[in-house]
């Protein structure tokens, strides 16, 4: 990718990605948007994608080996360091039903997905893809599939976009079904668990535990915060066991068979190793969270901002003939992995707690 002779050009299409992702910053601290709690990777790829659907053309082609590396190296990166931000601890914390609910979640919501997309006639990647988002963590799960399922950039987009328009609607929703009394079969506890492990992105459950429970007096936001962090942990195994599954026998388009080569997605590993780092240092430095631990704020800073550019480099990929071609079956999936989530997600939750 930076090759001599094609690294300036590389460093043009680097620039530009890094540009918006500055702006995707700004636009997210804005009041309006802060509340909705639109991450800069959600305004990251919305910049991206109003990119390629009005200027997009008029970008040097020398450049786009810059896009396609934060597509690629950066994105890796960026979820490597995603570690920072969980302990083992944190599983501790929460105990068995937490751990219990979010690996049911999990595996229903990415089996049921890919099964629900053959019923659909979805293609396999785009099942897959918004499968994962939907069972995991929104965004930052999307793009750690990204390199596993190596789909076209538009997939990821549209994959992207189920989460935010389905996690938005849970955010506010959930609030207003504690209020009105739907969830009183459930225990604080319980609440906080079926928060954390039905809402598809960390921000969703951040505004609404804090929307339940503004002052945690109650345990609700910490509890589904941690509980959602424990999902997030499950996206390394999962990677790990997809890149096993998709390296199993594909038909060529002749109708052969070929066995294809393992993907192994190292990152993953990498991510499982920070994690176990973090712990390390918050024990090392003796602090009560890993906020304390020295240039933690920092790294994930950096972090969010390589993530913001990994999706913004995907939206700059993505035009609206995409998404028409991919038509509205993945959000008709989407809206059926919401409902299981919505639904299934608190009977499995008020059982399991009560058990465990």
């Amino acid at each position: 990718m930076l090759e001599k002779g094609n690294r300036a050009n590389t460093l043009h299409g680097i620039l530009l990605i890094a540009l918006f992702s500055f702006a995707a910053f700004y636009i997210a601290e804005v009041p309006v948007v802060k509340r909705l709690s639109f991450s800069p990777l959600i305004v990251g790829i919305v910049l991206g994608m109003l990119y390629a659907n009005s200027l997009r053309n008029k970008l040097p082609e020398t450049w786009v080996p810059g896009i396609k590396l934060c597509t690629k190296q950066v994105l890796r990166w960026g979820i490597i360091l995603y570690g920072f931000r969980l302990t083992l601890a944190q599983v501790a914390a929460v105990g068995i039903p937490a751990v219990a609910v979010d690996l049911i979640v999990v595996t229903v919501t990415l089996l049921g997905g890919v099964l629900l997309g053959r019923l659909l006639k979805i293609d396999r990647d785009t099942a897959l893809m918004t499968s994962t988002g939907s069972a995991i963590c929104g965004a930052a799960a999307v793009l750690g599939a990204e390199p596993v399922v190596k789909c076209e950039g538009y997939k990821t987009a549209i994959a992207v976009s189920t989460v935010v328009i389905f996690g938005t609607l849970s955010m506010f929703l959930y609030p207003v079904m504690y209020r009105t009394g739907m969830l009183d079969g459930l225990t604080d506890t319980g609440v906080a668990i079926y928060t954390g492990s039905t809402l598809h992105e960390v921000a969703h459950v951040a505004g609404a535990g804090n929307a339940m429970d503004p002052s945690d007096m109650l345990g609700i936001a910490g509890t589904a915060t941690i509980t959602k962090m424990i999902r997030v942990m499950m996206l390394a195994p999962v990677l790990i066991i997809m890149g096993f599954v998709l390296a199993g026998r594909r038909k060529k388009d002749g109708g052969k068979k070929e066995k294809s080569k393992i993907t192994m997605p190292w990152f993953a590993f990498g991510f499982i190793g920070v994690i176990c780092l973090n712990s390390l240092l918050q024990y090392l430095f003796g602090v009560e969270t890993i906020r304390e631990i020295p240039l933690n704020g920092t790294i994930e800073y950096v972090d969010t901002f390589m993530l913001t550019m990994a999706m913004t480099a995907l939206g700059t990929e993505t035009n609206l003939a995409k998404f028409k071609q991919a038509g509205a079956k993945p959000f008709v999936l989407a809206g059926l992995l919401y409902v299981w989530l919505l639904v299934g997600g608190y009977y499995v939750t008020k059982y399991l707690v009560g058990v465990l």
